[in-house]
């Protein structure tokens, strides 16, 4: 059984749940993690929910999103979630927005209350998603990206549409390196 850690409001693991039993009307606040995976022309892949899914299906979100088990390193994690849900294997993983937070209802009333650092990983070989996960896929340019979130958010994933102005601002700084330079993104692990 997959089993998802509860945390306090300031961040500190108190204990676990069944991730079956964690998303409700009433989610206690809980760990979980956000990945983009970027290919080597900078395009990020954008997955679109299967329609099944309990929460927001349908909609076009980031690559991939999961929990780390408890005790399970969060790249371990990451690099587990990436071959279950894309049937991919992923690399130089990298967290971007280690402090993203957010709470989101969806229309069916049950509500997302994650504390979910963001990250970017590289794709190594093919995408093979399973489709109870992932319905469509597609590379595209941030940018772009941003644009149709701007026109469409009802499209797009909350946590998307959260995620992306801070991620754009982090890829900006990796095209302009003396901006900062303790926050490299190109392809190196930090």
């Amino acid at each position: 059984m997959e089993m998802v850690v509860l945390l306090s409001e300031d961040g500190e693991a108190i204990g676990t749940v069944p991730k079956a039993d964690v998303h409700t009307t009433q989610t206690a606040l809980h760990l979980a993690f956000s990945c983009y995976v970027m290919n080597e022309g900078g395009q990020l892949l954008v997955t679109r929910r299967a329609l099944d899914k309990r929460t927001w299906p349908g909609v076009w979100t980031n690559s991939f999103c999961g929990h780390p088990a408890p005790g399970e390193d969060m790249q371990l994690a990451i690099a587990r979630r990436a071959a279950d849900e894309l049937g991919a294997t992923v690399g130089e993983i990298q967290v971007v927005l280690p402090d993203f937070r957010y709470r989101a209802v969806d229309a069916s009333g049950i509500v997302e209350n994650e504390v979910c650092p963001v990250h970017i990983a590289r794709l190594h070989g093919e995408l093979t998603p399973r489709s109870d996960e992932v319905v469509e896929w597609a590379w595209v340019d941030p940018h772009t990206l941003a644009e149709a979130v701007e026109r469409a958010p009802f499209a797009f994933s909350p946590w998307l549409a959260m995620q992306l102005p801070q991620l754009l601002e982090r890829l900006g700084q990796a095209e302009n390196p003396s901006a900062d330079a303790s926050a490299p993104l190109d392809g190196r692990e930090t």
